[in-house]
């Protein structure tokens, strides 16, 4: 009876797997403020999703760490860089995994912002080009979908333009298009070693204390190619998740980010909560709110667990 009257029926199959990929071979290191997620090579990747495919998971969102940084992000775009040749090696390995790669320079910049830095300050548009030109080395490896994560503005332009001229019209968009600057991010900056050199990141990221201006990031994103649209955190920004799902008819995605899921961790290990019933009622949530898709660390114990 409980079953039958609920109003919303969450579905594990709309949940996506993130990774951060980092070069060598044999790597799996621990991520200390993120318990259960790991930093691993392409040859470990391959055998996590194999893994992951025979519980269920059938999306994946790739994040990569190269080797070398530099003052221009330039790994970001190298055709045989990090997510370049993950993608590939996914793609062979299982044709119908869908893979969605995140486009940003944070985690390539030896400074840690998302865009390129003259002095102390990030440019805007001579960031767009190499933004645009990684999400086509990303399209062209195999990727299915391309998320702009870095929040310059014009980029989901720019990205449609360069995808669309060079003959890949198919590959959607997913907009990180109402990206707060948030303290939830912590555990990320330490996985992919991106955190600010200097200042932070307030100038391009929203201000967590702004509701309607997320609308006009969603509508700038849709008129210029989104085919997606994000809302990033997810769990203190419910009330964001539910005014973009009323005004927007466009997929809505959200992203249970890092210190969402390390605080679910550390409360589930010191016994201070049951830490299954947690993730489903925060999964619950962002679903109830609106989102017609989740990015969560949680994706594969969901899975592995019948959690939801």
């Amino acid at each position: 009876m409980r079953t039958l009257t609920a109003e919303i029926v969450t579905d594990k199959n709309k949940l996506i797997m993130p990774h951060f990929v980092v070069e060598g071979r044999g790597v799996r290191e621990e991520i200390p403020s993120m318990p259960g997620i790991t930093r691993i090579s392409v040859d470990n990747l391959v055998r996590d999703v194999e893994q992951d495919m025979h519980l269920g998971v059938r999306q994946v969102l790739l994040f990569g760490i190269p080797a070398v940084k530099d003052d221009r992000g330039s790994g970001a775009n190298d055709r045989n860089g990090i997510v370049q040749r993950a993608v590939r090696e996914l793609k062979k390995a299982f044709p119908d995994l869908l893979i969605i790669t995140d486009v940003c320079l944070c985690e390539y910049t030896d400074h840690g912002h998302c865009g390129v830095v003259s002095g102390d300050r990030v440019q805007n548009d001579p960031s767009l080009e190499l933004l645009a030109d990684t999400a086509l080395s990303h399209a062209e490896a195999g990727a299915d979908i391309v998320a702009p994560s870095d929040m310059m503005d014009g980029r989901v332009g720019a990205i449609r333009r360069v995808l669309d001229d060079s003959g890949h019209t198919e590959i959607p968009i997913l907009s990180y298009a109402a990206k707060y600057s948030s303290s939830f991010y912590g555990p990320f900056r330490d996985a992919a070693g991106s955190a600010p050199q200097f200042g932070d990141r307030k100038t391009y990221q929203m201000d967590f204390r702004n509701s309607r201006e997320a609308l006009k990031e969603v509508f700038l994103d849709i008129e210029e190619g989104a085919d997606i649209v994000m809302v990033k955190p997810a769990l203190a920004y419910l009330d964001i998740i539910s005014s973009v799902r009323e005004h927007v008819d466009l997929p809505l995605c959200a992203y249970n980010v890092s210190g969402e899921y390390s605080m679910v961790k550390l409360m589930g290990s010191n016994g201070y909560a049951d830490e299954w019933g947690l993730v489903a009622e925060i999964l619950t949530s962002i679903f109830r709110a609106g989102a017609d898709m989740i990015i969560s660390y949680h994706t594969r114990d969901v899975f592995r667990y019948n959690i939801l």
